[in-house]
Parts: structure tokens; sequence; C-alpha cells
């Protein structure tokens, strides 16, 4: 392959060319273009001689007929930091290939603040916010633990202060790291219930070390009294053995048709961060209270759908998948959802009526699988002694497609 179609990234932290390494200089002084931020570009010396273009916006659809446009010239492009860590490196891999791409990286932004505050990086979360809604960061609350947060502009830390004090965490202690590795270099501190500092530089990473507050369980089967709704939930122990059935695995797309609280694509996507959900539900109330959920448990990015399947399901992407916690017995319901999964995809559907377990039934005679049923019973009182308490009996059918 000619070094002309290579595209060279190069990582550049807040000192600009100063913290650059040789390796770094070299590539920026031999291009013939450069692309980045106006920030960015910026920083370079006169002494660069190449042609600077700044980043359209937005990027994403202009960058392939950007980088066409240069194919035969020396070009590199600036990152911030370490390019391959939420940066523009992984981006250009993904459309270029691998062997187009020569990334030269610079301390990541998050190493830096790890090293600022002393944290054991391998031990810290990470969590962005560059694109996602702050109350993304509230899946990873938890007594005690320490928080590196990306941060999307100069506004993010009095968000990430005030979702902390809302959700029990006003003690956490935060510092707010700006211009890292930079001149500006600068360190706020505080706490959340007590955060006041003024909108600072853009350019920040926030340091979280959580305070006592409601742990966050980890597993499936959150308290019911988690979820909002009118009582169309899947209980918590159902739901514990509905998500082993269901086998979230990271970065598969799951569909939870009949949603209802929307608990369970909800406890999907808090599995692993790259799990995605698609919730169908018809009830218009029940979709604002998934999304109320979705937000509250830390997983904003679920999608909600407004409809009733099976015509709801028509033009979603293809899911890894599906949950069926109503509507099974709706005709072409279990038909279309079976339709859309791959080989090798995973279907769950739960019945409490007689109804919907004789269609289990025959799609368990049918396609074969595991057919469970449950009963729950929970301890009440009763008078001033304490009985057993059951709810309604649960069928669950899955099956793995090998067609």
């Amino acid at each position: 392959m000619r070094s002309e179609d290579v595209v060279t990234v190069v990582g550049l932290g807040a000192g600009g060319w100063s913290d650059l390494s040789g390796t770094g200089r070299s590539a920026l002084d031999a291009a013939e273009v450069i692309f980045g931020s106006a920030r960015q570009l910026a920083l370079l010396p006169d002494s660069v001689a190449a042609r600077r273009v700044p980043w359209p916006s937005p990027l994403l659809p202009a960058l392939p007929a950007l980088l066409d446009a240069e194919r035969g010239r020396a070009v590199s492009v600036l990152a911030s930091g370490d390019p391959m860590f939420h940066g523009i490196g992984a981006t250009l891999v993904r459309l270029l290939g691998a062997a187009r791409v020569c990334v030269l990286p610079h301390p990541s932004s998050v190493s830096l603040a790890a090293a600022r505050m002393g944290w054991d990086l391998a031990g810290t979360d990470v969590v962005t916010l560059v694109t996602a809604p702050v109350e993304t960061l509230a899946r990873w609350l938890n007594p005690g633990r320490r928080i590196l947060v990306l941060s999307a502009g100069a506004q993010t830390p009095a968000a990430v202060a005030g979702l902390l004090a809302a959700r029990g965490y006003a003690s956490s202690e935060m510092t707010v790291l700006e211009q890292l590795g930079g001149p500006g270099e600068r360190a706020v501190a505080g706490t959340a219930g007590g955060w006041v500092a003024p909108a600072g530089d853009p350019l920040n990473v926030i340091a979280v070390r959580c305070g006592d507050g409601p742990p966050g369980p980890c597993v499936a089967g959150l308290p019911d009294d988690a979820y909002a709704g009118d009582g169309q939930l899947t209980k918590r122990e159902v739901r514990a053995v509905t998500l082993a059935a269901l086998a979230p695995v990271p970065g598969r797309l799951l569909w939870d048709v009949g949603a209802g609280s929307g608990s369970i694509g909800i406890e999907w996507m808090r599995s692993h961060p790259s799990c995605r959900a698609v919730a169908i539900e018809s009830s218009a109330d029940r979709v604002t209270t998934i999304t109320l959920n979705a937000a509250n448990l830390g997983v904003p990015g679920l999608r909600v759908v407004h409809g009733r399947a099976p015509e709801a399901l028509d033009g979603l992407p293809d899911p890894d998948t599906i949950f069926i916690g109503g509507g099974v017995t709706r005709d072409g319901v279990l038909d279309r959802c079976l339709a859309a999964l791959r080989p090798g995809g995973r279907l769950v559907a739960n019945a409490v009526t007689v109804e919907s377990e004789a269609v289990l039934a025959a799609a368990y005679a049918k396609y074969g699988g595991d057919l469970t049923r449950l009963t729950v019973q929970r301890g009440a009182p009763v008078g001033g002694f304490t009985g057993w308490r059951s709810f309604m009996p649960v069928t669950i059918w899955s099956v793995t497609l090998c067609r």
C-alpha cells in the first residue's frame, strides 16, 4: 500500500505542539493536508506548512467525501489525546480499515485524570457523557465507587452534581480537572450536594468518588419498587429467571415486545454498556413510564416504540434476542418474532393466562426449547402472623433457533 493511502492520526494534548513526540511532529511536518477541529489546528506552529482543514458539523456524514477528495496526498488527522479512546481514530478505522490508518496516540484525558487523582485506572469506572444524557451516569452509582466522567462541556459538572444529589449521593466528592496536560490545567473540587462552582473550561474530566447512597445491584432482578408504573410489571423473581433465560451478551440487540413498565429491556441494557434494546408498547401512558424508568435506572438510550405488535415491528433493526411479555395470543405476533430472528437467535416468552399458555405449549411442541412454570410466594401479614401470598403462576418458553 502506498504511503499516500494511509491516514496518520496524531493524538494531541492540551499542551499542543510542545507535548508531541518526535514521531508525531515528523508526521505533521510531512503532511500535505491536516484535518482537525479549529481549536486543535490553532495549536500547530506556523512552521507546519500543510493545508489545514477544519472539520465540518456534522462530521460523520461528510467524512468519506472529505477523505476521498484528498486521496494521493499525505493526510494527517488531529485527535484529542488517545485517538482510539472515544476518538476519531476508531471512526476512521471503521471507515477505512485498520491497514489504512496509522495511529500515534497521546495519553488520554482519562489516563491523565487517573494520574492526577492517584487512582488505579483498572479499578475505576469510565463513563462518557460527550454524546449521552447525564442520566447514563445513574447506572454506575454505588457507594465508594470511583468514576471518571468524560464531559460534554462546561455545563456538565453542574449537571452531574445535580444528578448525584437527586439520586441520594449528595456527599460524593467531585473534582473537575480542566485542560489536562496543558498550561492552563486547573482542578476544582467540592461535593455534589454543595456544588456552586461556576461553569469553567469546556475541556474537562470529572472525577467522582461516590459517597454513601442507595446501592444499585449489578445482577438481574431489581426490586419491584425501582419501577414506576400501573402494575404491569414482570415481578422481581420472575424477571431474574427471565433475564437468565434471555442470556444477555455484550453488543446484542433485544426486542422487548409488550414492554409494560420496560423492566426486561432496562435490565438487559444494564447487564453491559454495549447491550441495546427496543421496547414496543401499545399504551401511550406506559410508553411515558418506560422512558421515565429507563432514565431513572441509567439506560436513557433505551429506544421506545409506541405501537402494537406485529405491525409495530416493521422497520425495526434485526434483533439478536426477543422477549414477548405481552400480546403472544395476538395473531401473527409469535410468527413475526420467530421470523425476525437470525440463526442462533433466542426467543423467550412469558404467559400468565390459559390462552397464552396454550400458544406457548403449541410452540414448544413445534420448535422444542425449554418450558418452565414458576410460582412465586411472598410472606405477608395475616393478622398478627405471617402467611404466604401467591402470585399468578408464570409459564416461560425459551428457544434458540438453529435453522
